[in-house]
């Protein structure tokens, strides 16, 4: 028979040494564990959609859209972590060092090539607002993919050396078994802080207000102009249109991506040593992961071709011989 404080222990066998759980109403329990697992299965799920979809349809094969296929991995991935989250609910976590090390690792990895593919679809549309004659010639599909690349390989490597002497010996900073923490250097500390938060942000609120005071003066010269149109300028005036409203719907992306992240990074901040506690930033990183799944949402309320491609996908049609060749941006 247990007794009541062993029942409090992660571990009861190693009596002192173990960590103790965080002690939660039954009821409670159960409905973090069903809401983080539905959120799990949903960000997966959706962001699969967006993966399939561009990665099937040739038309969709733009710049952009390539941008946003390396966003939906890093979500598709991020809805894989929270099972990690669900794990130490309870404060414990029975993975082994190795593995916990691991999980912080691929976080910072997935938060940090998120960040830079942000900064990325920033400057593509910076080139495609301001610089419009020049963006097919700049911004080509084999640039964008070689981006996207570099972007996840510097993330990677730089969070190796960040987590460095983390990940040579696993679990050197905890203080119970159970417990899963990572401590970073004062000095790498600051350049993580430096170049997967503070400089991506600072990139993209530039880009975004010179998007904005160009695309502004372009409304209103167009507006002014708007009785003497030809055919050949309403062509044009689509075109600006259809441009705008891809900003429209990236500027949604970006700004709810920084409202979720912001936290995140705080709680960063607020520790003296850069030290992170998994258990200790539950809330934080559930508005992370909650960030993931809107994403999709946010493409099936502005993008038609993304509805149009799901329907597509949910159906089998795209099981059908030469069905990569349906022009999906045709709306009727």
């Amino acid at each position: 028979m247990k007794t009541f404080e062993e029942t409090e222990l992660c571990f009861p066998q190693l009596l002192n040494s173990s960590c103790r759980k965080t002690m939660r109403p039954y009821t409670f329990s159960i409905l973090i564990y069903i809401t983080l697992s539905s959120i799990s299965l949903l960000t997966v799920t959706l962001n699969l959609l967006v993966i399939i979809s561009i990665s099937h349809f040739k038309k969709l094969h733009t710049p952009t859209n390539l941008l946003l296929l390396s966003l939906a991995v890093s979500d598709c991935l991020v809805g894989l972590l929270i099972l990690f989250q669900i794990i130490i609910i309870d404060g414990c976590w029975f993975l082994g060092e190795f593995m916990c090390s691991m999980y912080f690792l691929l976080d910072y990895i997935i938060t940090s090539a998120s960040l830079g593919t942000m900064v990325l679809i920033s400057i593509d549309r910076y080139v495609a607002i301001c610089y419009p004659l020049h963006y097919s010639t700049k911004v080509t599909p084999k640039r964008t993919k070689a981006c996207v690349y570099l972007c996840w390989i510097c993330s990677s490597v730089f969070h190796c050396l960040v987590l460095k002497e983390n990940l040579v010996q696993p679990g050197r900073y905890n203080s119970c078994y159970g417990e899963c923490v990572v401590v970073v250097g004062h000095a790498f500390g600051v350049a993580d802080l430096l170049l997967s938060f503070i400089g991506p942000v600072i990139v993209i609120v530039v880009l975004y207000l010179n998007i904005f005071v160009v695309a502004m003066t372009q409304a209103r010269a167009l507006r002014s102009h708007i009785a003497a149109l030809t055919h050949e300028g309403s062509v044009s005036t689509n075109v600006k249109k259809s441009e705008m409203k891809a900003v429209r719907t990236i500027s949604v992306v970006i700004i709810v991506f920084l409202i979720c992240l912001c936290p995140y990074f705080g709680v960063t901040l607020s520790g003296q040593d850069a030290m992170l506690s998994a258990s200790s930033v539950a809330f934080v990183m559930c508005l992370f992961y909650l960030n993931s799944c809107l994403n999709p949402l946010i493409y099936a309320l502005f993008y038609p071709w993304f509805r149009k491609s799901v329907k597509q996908i949910v159906t089998l049609k795209i099981l059908k011989s030469g069905s990569c060749d349906t022009n999906i941006m045709y709306t009727e």
